[in-house]
């Protein structure tokens, strides 16, 4: 069985990196095909365990909009034909509604829509089109002339990262990162469901909630106590109970349990709490204090400015550098996320 993943398309590569890495991490096992850039395919995924993929790929991904069971696929001339073939009443339950999206072509969406819709109202006994809330949502691909029918059996909450835009939490602080960009460093630090997430710069906690609703255990410190106060409130008002917060200095940290990643924002911007401290400075000691405190596989996934050389602190340090991505933030910033391994 199959799945079409329609991916965002705001960042060229962390997307597909994020998507990867679930991948890992979950051990699914499948053949990725990249049809076009935010278009992707997950072939022969394992019938029995399809659908609880199919929800680790909804709950856990940040820069995907959707994810479809992939029905059938023919080319564009042949689109009656394949629709007329398929047993809708598998798929659409009372109503359903049908959306055309488009990559490289210029067939009209709408008529398109119209057509498959019709199609699958008079082969269909019982059912009914509802536009605005459908029980049953189909999804028509269309990438050059080539035709993806697809089924919606699950759905990405499209409202969370906008409803949970730093803003809008109860603590706010300026300079926050989006949910979505912490969902995917939560995600590329390949963290499942009970591992423990450290985070030492937590901030308002925004890693850290992205961390707990995949279902980890999270650990937040700050040297700043209105932070560490205002990260609880944070984690407590998005669901996230399995949690500690502690106020302390990264260099002083003194970790109980070793942690199965760590995932964080050090301070670097002038909205920021530095306590003095410069950022080149801040960097280095983070990370010659916190090896101690990482499982041997832990991987530590960190947000950094374009101007600070993290390739001579890593030298200095037991680490090396596997993944790094661009983010363009504004014209004299742009953010680099780095994930980075122990060396063994």
């Amino acid at each position: 069985m199959d799945l079409l993943l329609i991916l965002s398309q705001e960042h060229d590569k962390l997307p597909l990196a994020e998507l990867r890495a679930v991948l890992e991490i979950e051990e699914i096992e499948t053949e990725l095909e990249i049809v076009c850039p935010g278009l992707v395919i997950l072939r022969n995924l394992d019938e029995d365990v399809f659908d609880d993929y199919y929800r680790i790929f909804v709950r856990r991904l940040g820069y995907t909009h959707e994810v479809h069971q992939l029905i059938d696929e023919c080319d564009y001339e042949d689109l009656d034909n394949a629709v007329k073939a398929i047993d809708w009443s598998e798929y659409v339950d009372e109503n359903f509604a049908v959306r055309v999206k488009r990559f490289n072509t210029e067939i009209d969406t709408v008529a398109t829509e119209r057509r498959v819709g019709h199609l699958i109202l008079t082969s269909t006994e019982n059912i009914s089109v509802n536009l605005s809330d459908p029980k049953s949502f189909i999804r028509v691909v269309v990438h050059h002339n080539h035709v993806y029918l697809c089924y919606g059996k699950y759905q990405l909450n499209k409202k969370y990262f906008e409803e949970m835009k730093p803003h809008k939490r109860p603590f706010f602080h300026p300079g926050c990162m989006s949910p979505k960009l912490a969902r995917c460093m939560a995600n590329l630090a390949r963290v499942k469901e009970g591992d423990v997430v450290l985070d030492p710069f937590c901030g308002t906690g925004g890693i850290l909630i992205e961390a707990g609703l995949i279902g980890c255990k999270v650990i937040g410190c700050d040297i700043d106590w209105k932070m560490k106060k205002g990260t609880a409130t944070n984690l407590e008002y998005a669901g996230i109970t399995n949690y500690k917060t502690h106020v302390v200095d990264v260099r002083e940290l003194e970790m109980y349990e070793e942690v199965d990643a760590v995932v964080t924002d050090p301070p670097y911007g002038i909205s920021t709490t530095t306590c003095g401290e410069g950022t080149s400075g801040i960097f280095s000691e983070f990370l010659q204090s916190i090896e101690h405190s990482m499982k041997k596989d832990a991987l530590l996934v960190m947000a950094s400015p374009h101007t600070l050389d993290i390739d001579s602190l890593l030298n200095d340090v037991g680490f090396i550098l596997l993944e790094r991505y661009e983010i363009k933030m504004h014209r004299s910033l742009t953010r680099i996320i780095s994930v980075i391994a122990k060396i063994h």
